[in-house]
């Protein structure tokens, strides 16, 4: 069905069958129920806080709690958080929040597996071409950098990607911070392994 056919059955609807019709969505679907709650309720700090737990779970570099790195968990998290429509500023923060966990796991955990590194980069470039698209990129930059650096010690040509996709995707005149990354990832991953800096 169509939102024009939609619309067109609700206009012939009294407005208790209207406020039925929403009650009965309430109770039938979890996604129509939160969706709700914040038409009525607006809160995009909470909604952000719920999307960041999540994320969390799934990425936490605390080895010990067994985080299951599902991609695939996240991705629908943002798609709901998306259709919330929150502002730009705090959809940016949801999106660099999400690369940064993914890639501070990477940087700990060791070496993983070639489809992590894929399912990475591909959240990394559409987390730059939403900060360019929106003009967040130099107020985004420090994390941005960070979350490169974390790719430093990486396998599988990830650190290699995210640099090339950086260099694509950003103005000519950030190029510089993919150099800074890669020597902050250096010092990063040498002081907490400084045995291996001689090998």
């Amino acid at each position: 069905m169509s939102k024009a056919q939609l619309k067109k059955h609700l206009n012939t609807l009294e407005k208790s069958q209207i406020i039925e019709m929403v009650m009965e969505l309430y109770d039938a679907r979890k996604e129509a129920r939160d969706y709700l709650d914040y038409y009525v309720n607006p809160n995009e700090s909470n909604e952000l806080e719920k999307f960041k737990k999540i994320v969390l779970k799934e990425f936490d570099d605390d080895i010990s709690r067994d985080p299951q790195c599902r991609f695939s968990v996240c991705r629908k998290a943002l798609s709901d958080f998306k259709k919330l429509a929150p502002s730009t500023e705090t959809l940016a923060e949801a999106m660099v929040y999400y690369v940064e966990r993914v890639c501070e796991f990477s940087f700990y955990a060791g070496d993983l597996w070639e489809q992590y590194y894929d399912s990475a980069v591909s959240n990394f470039r559409s987390m730059l071409k939403f900060l360019a698209k929106n003009n967040i990129l130099e107020a985004m930059m420090p994390r941005v950098v960070q979350i490169m650096a974390w790719c430093w010690p990486c396998g599988y040509g990830f650190h290699d990607e995210i640099g090339d996709s950086f260099c694509e995707l950003v103005p000519p005149q950030y190029h510089s911070k993919a150099d800074e990354a890669d020597a902050l990832g250096e010092a990063q991953y040498y002081a907490i392994h400084p045995n291996l800096k001689h090998w």
